[in-house]
């Protein structure tokens, strides 16, 4: 297992769209277990392949309740019913944004060994969806933020 380094701010790659992962091999395990210690290294939710430099739809996400590891993910249901939070990201270090995103969602995807999944989500984990699945798409958190956060107003929390 490796801490990878996280492509940050004005790097081109986070717009770049990925692609689906079509072999299921020791080699997306690897990744998949690199992308999990970077993402608890820097104490994140979630990360994307594109945010250490790998164009694969991967993603893995953990609010709290075990590791989620989503590979080809696609939001198949999404409430209309959205919440407006403070939402940051490990690419874009200390800015947050206001971003609205659905209550709950659900996500069809497939597992490190290529079986279907279906996971739905509330709050936390809904929004942690969403914004691990744009990235893939190559969209960031300030795309959607209704206005950015100043960093003291987020002290204040």
């Amino acid at each position: 297992m490796a801490i990878r380094n996280i492509r940050k701010d004005d790097d081109p790659i986070l717009r770049k769209q990925s692609r689906e992962v079509t072999v299921f091999d020791s080699k997306l395990h690897q990744l998949l277990d690199d992308m999990a210690d970077t993402m608890n290294s820097v104490s994140g939710v979630g990360i994307a392949g594109v945010q250490v430099g790998i164009l694969r739809r991967v993603i893995v996400i953990d609010v709290g309740d075990g590791l989620i590891e989503l590979v080809n993910p696609v939001i198949t249901y999404q409430t209309k019913h959205q919440v407006t939070d403070a939402e940051g990201c490990l690419s874009f270090p200390k800015q947050w944004g206001a971003v609205p995103r659905p209550f709950k969602v659900t996500v069809k995807a497939q597992t490190r060994h290529g079986d279907m999944t279906t996971i739905t989500g509330e709050e936390l984990l809904a929004r942690a969806i969403c914004h691990e699945v744009d990235h893939l798409d190559g969209i960031i958190f300030k795309d959607k933020a209704t206005r950015m956060i100043d960093p003291k107003e987020m002290e204040d929390k």
